[in-house]
């Protein structure tokens, strides 16, 4: 036989965990941001379209996890198609913008180049300004933010 905790003590613990969740989620600040982990067959090509404001700042990076000699080409493109970022054969890159205007982005990974070597691509696109690891760090210059 198993011991049971009396239904009312299960109650109260189920409650208190979730005040729990729900403080933690209210204190966290949470920035729009995506974190995708995807599979880009030999020969192909795959976009993702994020629409951004005008004058934010976002944050892409991007790395192959597997798949032939680990390396993929990104380009990234603003509202009008004019390319804003472009690599070939990389393992992995970041990339850093600030909005000239609002509208959708388009992100694409290309396995084009290669005709049997699939890939698993992991990327991060954060859009807007990162808060400090340390709420009291503020705008203090630390060796932390002097990366």
């Amino acid at each position: 036989m198993r011991s049971r905790a009396p239904a009312g003590a299960l109650g109260l613990l189920r409650r208190r965990l979730l005040q729990l969740l729900l403080l933690l989620l209210l204190r966290a600040q949470v920035l729009p941001c995506t974190q995708l982990t995807f599979e880009l067959p030999d020969s192909a090509k795959q976009c993702f379209h994020e629409e951004v404001e005008q004058g934010v700042k976002f944050t892409l990076g991007y790395q192959v996890i597997t798949g032939g000699h680990y390396d993929v080409d990104c380009f990234v493109e603003d509202p009008h198609g004019k390319t804003i970022y472009k690599e070939t054969k990389k393992q992995y890159d970041s990339f850093f913008h600030q909005t000239e205007m609002k509208g959708i982005y388009k992100l694409c990974f290309s396995n084009e180049f290669s005709t049997f070597s699939h890939k698993i691509v992991f990327f991060d696109l954060i859009i807007g300004d990162e808060p400090p690891i340390l709420p009291e760090m503020g705008n203090r210059v630390t060796a932390l933010t002097q990366f």
